[in-house]
């Protein structure tokens, strides 16, 4: 008989999930909602590849935010061109170049067609559609305005895209030089130093200090070398292994905070995320209780979650939004101010828009002048480094230069 896999939720929400063996699809449909589950997803499990056809090969892969928004775009334009729900998923599904999101896509258009909302549907993939998308869908079916809501996501979604894109350019560059310069530094302490070294040794006279650090420096790195490359493997699986824990993430986005120059940027980031979110989140008629704990999910950022959490709680005893705002310390005043006369003039949503239109202006003009501060920076640290080193190693043939001229 065959067995089929199964997804549904009860009335108080909860997932369950599932197998079961049946003659046919239609009798684990009458089974389950003989028991009042709304069905998410029914699959039957073939004997040979039950791996594949339940998905959780793909359970930890997640599908690119660039075809999430074209998902978003084309549903929303199908939606509304009055097609069914049903039909824009499964022509989506057809045309869609990953395997992973077209087999997806095929099981929340079974879900619907069997019953299940299509909030529903999504909210059993949520390595693929996160809880902002499952609750923005949930707000437009509950309001009508599926097609709008959908729009106002995939907007969403690439300008958070395209803000995600510009911090790592702003990231790619230094480090790629840092490394450059490290490793240029070792190539002479290693390799170059050791050669002067053997020139020197026949001098027969004391080298200059300058010179001498270096040397001895090179001698013990060449010695050591495995050593420290095992210690700097352990340290860096060690501190892998603390900031995966929930303490040492919090520590992490502490400090990210409060970098010298890369801090400030990480502020209007996450600035710009949250007043994105909330907005459109707002707009779409999520409540704001709810709407506040999804944007503190999404921050990326564990003080600042932390701290969106706690403006939270005070909304829920009665506050405005901007009282615990200023508490937290993180947004500036212009952002306080602005959220106060929102929620004053009732108009919310079109202020956290502005402000977050604002901050990715200022993100730009950050990572701008980072680019052009970081260039000179590292510049300069390689002229003192490698020019330091050149000239200590050249110090001794000067003195010697100087002794024959007398």
């Amino acid at each position: 008989m065959p067995k089929f896999s199964y997804i549904a939720k009860e009335d108080s929400g909860r997932t369950l999930k599932g197998e079961m063996e049946s003659p046919n699809k239609a009798h684990v449909v009458e089974i389950l909602r003989g028991k009042n589950l709304h069905i998410l997803k029914i699959e039957e499990i073939a004997e040979k590849s039950r791996l594949f056809s339940s998905g959780h090969l793909f359970s930890g892969k997640k599908i690119k935010k660039e075809e999430l928004v074209v998902f978003a775009r084309q549903m929303a334009t199908m939606t509304s061109a009055g097609i069914t729900v049903v039909d824009s998923l499964e022509t989506l599904a057809d045309q869609s170049e990953s395997l992973l999101f077209r087999k997806t896509l095929h099981s929340v258009s079974e879900s619907v067609n069997t019953g299940a909302s299509l909030s529903e549907a999504m909210g059993a993939y949520s390595n693929i559609f996160s809880d902002y998308f499952v609750n923005m869908v949930k707000a437009g079916e509950t309001s009508g305005n599926l097609e709008e809501v959908l729009e106002r996501v995939a907007s969403y979604l690439e300008k958070a895209n395209a803000l995600q894109k510009k911090i790592k350019s702003a990231m790619i560059y230094p480090s790629v030089v840092s490394t450059m310069a490290v490793v240029i530094t070792l190539v002479m302490i290693l390799k170059v130093i050791p050669v002067f070294k053997d020139m020197f040794a026949g001098f027969g006279a004391a080298l200059p200090v300058p010179t001498q650090f270096l040397i001895n420096v090179s001698d013990v790195t060449r010695k050591y070398f495995l050593g420290f490359v095992i210690l700097f493997v352990v340290f860096a699986i060690a501190a892998k292994a603390y900031v995966s824990t929930a303490r040492g993430k919090f520590a992490l986005d502490s400090v990210k905070l409060k970098l010298p120059v890369f801090g400030m940027l990480f502020k209007k980031v996450a600035v710009s995320k949250f007043t994105r979110t909330l907005a459109t989140l707002v707009k779409s008629g999520v409540p704001i209780l709810y709407a506040l704990e999804i944007v503190a999910e999404t921050s990326g950022n564990m003080v600042v979650e932390k701290s969106i959490k706690e403006v939270k709680e005070s909304v829920r005893e009665g506050e405005s939004i901007a009282e615990p705002l200023e508490k937290s310390g993180i947004f500036p005043p212009v952002v306080i101010r602005m959220v106060s006369v929102g929620e004053k003039s009732g108009k919310l949503e079109i202020m956290l828009t502005k402000i977050a239109d604002f901050s990715d202006e200022q993100v730009d003009i950050v990572v701008d002048g980072l680019t052009s501060l970081i260039e000179p920076l590292i510049i300069a640290f390689l002229g003192i480094v490698i020019g330091g080193i050149v000239i200590c190693m050249f110090l001794p043939i000067f003195k010697i230069s100087t002794i024959v001229q007398m």
